[in-house]
């Protein structure tokens, strides 16, 4: 039976996990603590609990660590079965069943521009590197997929020539992603994603009150400013000394979210599931900031190459310049 050191209280609802184990044991396997996985199973109970008679049925901490292993390690389906004890099928099941009900949680913990004030997110992004008026750092990040089959296998063939979807995000001053996006072939360009989302149309309405910062593969607009590309003055050399500090909070929140959960390095599924797992695996993520779990050990993201955006708006291009003359001359 999988995850024999997990225990159930069914008469009071609660999840005990053996004490035998560390949480520095449940980390290492699960990527989260002792009262981090009784969270998310308490979370989960209502999508997942088997209603069944049958006496070997999964329970839900087993379902949930079954998961919860498959998205921390990215190994094989039937390594993950050989290591709880299950057969490769059953965790098939597991890691759908959960990463589905992750997915139905989007709205709850991933929201824009996030949970807390727009005063209090400014204020944060502020005291990074003193970049004023921030709401959220854009990038896109590519995850890698086995080749699809099908006449659209060429659409997910990226420009450093692997199968990937790419997914963009946004996330506040903690690294916390306030918008995903995952549901594009690799070959599309970052700028496109933005443009289609239904978050462009709101920000091109004025229904928020601040910016977004984003890299070269932008155009520079009035709700998105990018960096200077051949920078001629003092204070745009310092506006983008300090965009560049103030935008890499959404590289390192790419960094933790794969190093967190390495299946994200490689999925061998399909793209549409490869999308529910990568929103599954932002979720957990922000949960996992939220609880302030234990921070994994940050690889640097691998740098994608994307293509620069030569055309700027005019109206972008001169508020950007009146904010770098302002706050950095």
């Amino acid at each position: 039976m999988a995850c024999p050191f997990i225990d159930e209280v069914v008469d009071e609802g609660a999840i005990v996990l053996r004490r035998a184990f560390q949480n520095s044991y449940l980390y290492e396997r699960y990527r989260f603590s002792r009262d981090g996985i009784a969270y998310i199973c308490r979370l989960l109970r209502p999508h997942i609990a088997n209603n069944t008679r049958r006496n070997r049925a999964l329970t839900v901490p087993q379902t949930v660590c079954i998961a919860l292993r498959f998205f921390a390690s990215g190994t094989f389906l039937y390594t993950v079965g050989d290591a709880e004890n299950i057969s490769k099928a059953s965790v098939c099941r597991s890691v759908r069943t959960v990463y589905l009900s992750l997915k139905r949680l989007l709205n709850v913990f991933i929201t824009f521009p996030g949970h807390k004030a727009i005063r209090t997110i400014k204020h944060a992004f502020y005291g990074i590197a003193g970049f004023p008026n921030v709401i959220g750092a854009l990038d896109c990040t590519h995850v890698r997929i086995k080749c699809p089959s099908g006449p659209h296998e060429a659409d997910f063939v990226n420009r450093k020539s692997v199968h990937s979807i790419n997914v963009q995000m946004i996330s506040d001053a903690d690294c916390i992603i306030t918008n995903v996006e995952a549901k594009w072939p690799g070959s599309v360009h970052d700028s496109r994603i933005f443009r289609a989302s239904s978050l462009y149309q709101q920000l091109a309405r004025g229904e928020f009150s601040g910016v977004l910062l984003g890299d070269k593969g932008y155009p520079c607009l009035p709700y998105l400013w990018t960096p200077y590309q051949e920078p001629q003055t003092e204070a745009q050399h310092r506006y983008n000394i300090a965009h560049a500090r103030t935008r890499g909070r959404i590289e390192m929140a790419f960094g933790l979210i794969k190093s967190r959960f390495q299946c994200l390095k490689h999925l061998r599924v399909t793209p549409p599931r490869a999308c529910d797992i990568v929103v599954a695996c932002v979720v957990l993520h922000n949960i996992a900031c939220l609880r302030r779990e234990r921070q994994p050990r940050i690889v640097e993201e691998e740098d994608w190459g994307n293509e620069a955006v030569l055309e700027e708006n005019e109206t972008g291009r001169l508020i950007r310049d009146t904010y770098a003359n302002n706050y950095f001359a």
